[in-house]
């Protein structure tokens, strides 16, 4: 259960208006961003706020996300980004919390599942169970209980982007991690069966890579 202090959700993102309503002419796209509170999601949020999505960014960290909403919104001077506290291995809260922000979205263009953990066995000569699992619960399990309604529903719709963000330690079983090369090997994989399965139906699943970061 995550719990905070400090401003509610409502103080930070309601001092700026919403955006125009999109129109055949102004079209808006509207996206989700599942870890979004810094590093390549941050900078995705801010690029994208750039071209004119309105954002739903979700992450665990209240003071993170509450900053880069802000960011945005005050760029902007409208309420480009909504945030939502959401931790990935809540799979359950996953059904409800998308079909909340499909409907304060007004729609759904893109999904971007960022969110990740890394947790090296501190040496070639060590192995920890636990942060394997909590890698595969985060990295694979976390992704595919979004991607999956999501498919579904972009399926149904015949469009939408979906992006996962791999990496290139899931080429191979490296020895520095086994544990984190398998959750993104996994990954990649699972969403190489979902671009094979709704390229038909009109949707783009793309598998992104970074090395070091």
């Amino acid at each position: 259960m995550l719990e905070f202090t400090g401003p509610s959700l409502e103080d930070i993102v309601s001092n700026y208006p919403k955006p125009f309503a999109a129109t055949p002419l102004n079209p808006r796209r509207r996206g989700i961003i599942i870890g979004a509170s810094d590093g390549i999601g941050a900078a995705l949020a801010r690029r994208l706020a750039r071209e004119g999505y309105t954002l739903a960014l979700l992450a665990r960290r209240q003071d993170k996300l509450g900053s880069i909403c802000n960011e945005i919104n005050q760029t902007f001077q409208e309420q480009r980004a909504h945030i939502y506290l959401h931790d990935v291995m809540e799979y359950e809260k996953v059904p409800q919390l998308l079909r909340r922000i499909v409907a304060d979205l007004g729609g759904l263009d893109l999904v971007v599942f960022v969110a990740g953990v890394n947790y090296p066995p501190g040496g070639l000569d060590k192995y920890n169970f636990e942060n394997d699992r909590k890698m595969i619960e985060v990295n694979l399990i976390g992704a595919m209980a979004w991607l999956t309604p999501v498919a579904e529903m972009f399926q149904s719709a015949r469009s939408g982007q979906i992006v996962g963000i791999g990496s290139v330690a899931g080429d191979r079983g490296r020895v520095g991690n086994p544990g984190y090369n398998t959750s993104k090997a996994g990954l990649a994989t699972y969403l190489e069966a979902l671009r094979n399965r709704l390229t038909r139906h009109g949707v783009n699943v793309l598998t992104v890579k970074p090395g070091f970061v």
